[in-house]
């Protein structure tokens, strides 16, 4: 049943935006490399999910500096992914977007094989800082932490950022250039291999970013963290892999009806929770998305024709 208390649906909304700023964030690193190289990276989460772990264990383990810690986080996701990216992407290029996406699947075994090996599955926990600093919206009445605010927002101000790098800086335009044909690019003097590179490095840090941010807001599990991927990957479907703002927006939606589902009953018996499926919810939205768009594009030609 549903709940008719919209008190009881705001928590889940605060965790549904916080989710979607970091699904809108996941989703920019995945087109933003799509759009640059023609990979799909669907390591991406894995990426994430083993630097957070490495971050957890310097936490824990070690006199490193926290704060080191998560910057460690950060540049595995960068380093991995740039390190993939020079040596299999070269080999890959002139391949088809099925044989790419199908390589970063190999990484993503590989990955998940080396977290299974040096973190058995138990219960783990990153705390960042801002876990801690929390703040009352009183005319909501709910209490957020500073993660869940600065998931959102670090997700909106990647996308708006990485909207204008690719339009206003010369790197950017070469990306752009790249995602319209590369030959032609590569004819016009354009150092194909190195702007490939600074997208596979970008694309990487986001990675890394994300599994950060998301290890505080979900348990911090190989798997789990995998799975981000998944979610992120429906919200740059729904874009179609081209538009920044549309996958911010979508991983917004996905990260609200992801968490809006957790309270949600099925008749006749309490036990039955819509939760069990949140995670078919991003591709769910996804097909009936792109069904829709399908359909108004057929229409639309047909008028045309007509």
């Amino acid at each position: 049943m549903f709940p008719t208390d919209f008190e009881l649906y705001k928590p889940y909304i605060v965790t549904g935006l916080a989710l979607g700023g970091v699904y809108a964030l996941s989703g920019v690193g995945i087109v933003v490399l799509y759009r640059a190289t023609g990979v799909l990276n669907l390591a991406f989460g894995a990426i994430g999910a083993m630097g957070a772990l490495i971050s957890w264990t310097l936490i824990e383990h070690t006199s490193f500096p926290d704060w080191a810690s998560y910057l460690v986080c950060i540049a595995f996701g960068g380093l991995v992914t740039f390190a993939y990216g020079v040596i299999f992407g070269p080999p890959l290029a002139r391949r088809d977007p099925l044989v790419k996406a199908m390589g970063t699947v190999g990484l993503t075994l590989i990955l998940l094989g080396l977290m299974s090996y040096f973190w058995p599955p138990k219960s783990r926990s990153m705390f960042l800082p801002t876990s801690d600093w929390r703040y009352y919206i009183g005319f909501a009445g709910v209490d957020i932490t500073w993660t869940q605010i600065t998931s959102l927002v670090f997700g909106v101000f990647v996308t708006l950022g990485v909207g204008a790098f690719l339009r206003y800086t010369k790197l950017g335009t070469a990306m752009r250039a790249l995602a319209d044909d590369r030959e032609i690019t590569s004819t016009l003097g354009v150092p194909v291999r190195r702007v490939e590179a600074a997208a596979w490095l970008g694309s990487g840090l986001i990675a890394g970013a994300a599994g950060l941010l998301l290890s505080d807001l979900v348990s911090l599990d190989a798997v789990n963290l995998t799975y981000l991927v998944f979610a992120s990957l429906a919200a740059a479907l729904i874009a179609r892999l081209q538009s920044l703002v549309v996958t911010l927006l979508a991983g917004i939606v996905v990260g609200l009806c992801t968490a809006l589902l957790t309270p949600i009953l099925l008749w006749p018996s309490p036990s039955y929770s819509l939760s069990g499926y949140r995670y078919a919810a991003p591709f769910v939205i996804a097909i009936i998305t792109l069904l829709f768009l399908a359909r108004r594009r057929v229409v639309s030609v047909s008028r045309t024709e007509h």
